[in-house]
């Protein structure tokens, strides 16, 4: 990308890795503990199915650029979930060597050692297919819109994006905590993605009106919109300076130089996923000295892995469960903290009911507050498609092999599709298996 983006001034100094890159040395020795199994746990664990042996076996051969080749092939956002993915819970939980060594393989950072390596030397693997006359228009930029496009590019049909922001990459560029994943390497992939000559088009905001449009104009349309804002609380001082939701945060964090980012020295977190545990952990890098996630309901109902709460606790943050939010507190215009009361789960699970405790009442001070509960669905596109299908909670109704919808030459996944929750990898399946029903399609 070109150096004036402004998104590439987000290298802050304080955010450094979780897991620091392998030396090449030290990727060969931990691709030397593969048992390289027959139908290997880890490849069907893995949404994108990587062919996780082979690939270890190339670097292990000092073939990484190979190894990335491998890794690419499958998931073109490759080496965003090599250090974004929850590996714990997908390929690594899978490994053989959990049971038999007590420690897996370190899947993540062998896939992140090969597609560096590559992304390194600048070495491009794919061109765009012999033109097939065929235009489809994807609304969207994120994983999902990207994965798709560079698949539908491949077979030769011409593309254009469509996407609201000012910067493509959807949440892996401004919504991901940055201690986790820079801006620059984000749009560095997906600038090598818009290089198969697909034409983007930001700051178009697409509403149901353009989007029948679009399906008048293209032989198909993919919608990947991810959702919309972070749902509200709902209650008083919502208003309050210092109250922020979480996207806006880690937007902020990706966006802004280290030395204007102010949370103060004490920051509340209202939220139980794993977006609450990557903006506490961001407020702990930025300085703040307390930071207190709030979760309504008990630890097993959280919905954040539990290695990232680990981490979380790790780091300095605490975490408050059975605590609902009844006020956000303030002082002259500004947060001073938050009210909460102690509330009873009657049943189990995130299905029970809450029963406030009466006179459990209690203060957290807070110079920060912020909101990270789930986003909201995008519905306006619903009044101008009638045909079009939705679930009871808003998500849009896809064929889980081809991903067409309802309305004829329309396809839809990612997060429009499933919900908050979904992983990257997640959506770059869905990206995939769109582009080949679109090109199935569009072949006959």
């Amino acid at each position: 990308m070109p150096d004036t983006n402004p998104l590439l001034a987000s290298a802050h100094p304080g955010f450094n890795d979780i897991h620091p890159p392998l030396t090449s040395s030290e990727a060969i020795a931990e691709a030397t503990r593969c048992l390289y199994c027959f139908d290997a746990p880890c490849t069907r664990a893995c949404p994108t199915h990587i062919d996780i042996p082979r690939f270890i076996r190339q670097i292990m051969h000092r073939d990484p650029v190979g190894a990335a080749k491998t890794i690419l092939d499958s998931n073109i956002f490759g080496g965003s979930c090599a250090r974004v993915c929850p590996t714990e819970v997908l390929c690594e939980g899978a490994c053989v060597d959990n049971t038999m060594l007590k420690a897996p393989v370190q899947i993540g950072r062998l896939q992140r050692f090969a597609c560096d390596t590559a992304h390194d030397i600048s070495f491009e693997f794919y061109q765009p297919g012999p033109d097939t006359g065929r235009r489809v228009a994807i609304v969207g930029a994120g994983p999902a819109g990207l994965t798709c496009a560079h698949e539908l590019r491949k077979r030769g049909h011409a593309v254009t994006m469509f996407d609201a922001a000012k910067h493509p990459g959807g949440l892996n560029t401004h919504g991901i905590a940055p201690y986790k994943l820079s801006t620059q390497f984000a749009l560095s992939e997906t600038d090598r993605i818009l290089q198969l000559g697909i034409d983007l088009r930001l700051k178009q905001a697409i509403d149901g009106k353009k989007l029948a449009k679009l399906l008048g104009d293209f032989d198909a349309v993919f919608l990947a919109i991810g959702l919309g804002r972070t749902a509200p609380l709902g209650i008083p001082g919502e208003n309050l300076k210092g109250f922020i939701e979480s996207l806006e945060f880690i937007y902020r964090a990706h966006t802004e130089p280290m030395k204007k980012l102010r949370v103060g020295n004490r920051v509340v977190v209202i939220g139980g996923g794993n977006t609450a545990i990557d903006v506490a952990r961001t407020a702990r890098h930025l300085g703040a000295e307390e930071v207190t996630i709030a979760y309504r309901r008990d630890a097993a109902s959280m919905s954040a892995f539990q290695h990232e709460q680990e981490g979380a606790l790790a780091e300095g943050v605490k975490i408050e469960f059975l605590a609902a939010p009844t006020r956000i507190l303030g002082k002259s215009g500004r947060v001073s903290g938050v009210r909460f009361a102690r509330v009873k789960m009657q049943g189990k699970g995130r299905k029970a009911t809450l029963k406030p405790v009466r006179g459990s009442d209690f203060d957290v001070p807070a110079d920060t507050v912020i909101r990270a509960l789930g986003q909201e669905p995008l519905l306006d596109i619903a009044k101008a498609l009638p045909k079009l299908k939705f679930t009871p909670k808003g998500r849009i109704i896809a064929d889980a092999d081809t991903h067409a919808t309802s309305v004829s030459g329309l396809y839809a996944g990612g997060d429009c599709r499933h919900g908050a929750g979904e992983e990257v990898v997640n959506a770059v399946q869905d990206g995939k298996q769109a582009a080949a029903g679109i090109n199935t399609a569009l072949s006959r």
